[in-house]
């Protein structure tokens, strides 16, 4: 899939910057958050059976951690397999960041040999504001970020 020239130049600033793990994460928040509708941006790390926030850029919440299997962050850990929301008002499991989040893309990231690291979480203003080229582009983004997961 093509990406557009703006999203290409995230994955070049990310790939090209010498930070690793949360620093780099960090980085790649922040140049997310440029994105038109991409309302709040984080990476959550998996760490046994909770998902921990990490760097995001956004509103606080008050969801720092989150049980597998537990709204849509943790249905995409327990299910292992990327989620895209296009209006959270219907789902009954969902956690709310923010009373203004209408979708939500979750998309895992994975080490080189397939174990769940940890996961990109997007949330927007807009209802169905994501669609597949931006699971193709977090996608790659996410295989940046394993390559470099750790401090």
């Amino acid at each position: 899939m093509t990406l557009d020239p703006e999203k290409r130049d995230i994955l070049d600033r990310v790939r090209s910057a010498p930070e690793i793990g949360r620093s780099l994460r960090a980085v790649s928040m922040n140049l997310l958050a440029g994105l038109d509708g991409y309302d709040w941006s984080g990476v959550y790390r998996l760490e046994s059976d909770t998902l921990v926030l990490d760097a995001y850029v956004g509103a606080p919440t008050d969801h720092d951690r989150i049980p597998i299997g537990r709204g849509v962050c943790g249905a995409a850990v327990a299910e292992r397999q990327n989620q895209v929301v296009e209006d959270v008002s219907v789902l009954s499991n969902y956690l709310s960041c923010s009373v203004d989040t209408r979708s939500e893309i979750v998309v895992l990231i994975r080490s080189s040999s397939g174990s769940i690291l940890g996961q990109i979480d997007i949330d927007s203003h807009q209802k169905a504001r994501f669609g597949p080229q931006d699971e193709a582009f977090l996608e790659a983004l996410g295989n940046v970020l394993a390559e470099r997961w750790d401090d």
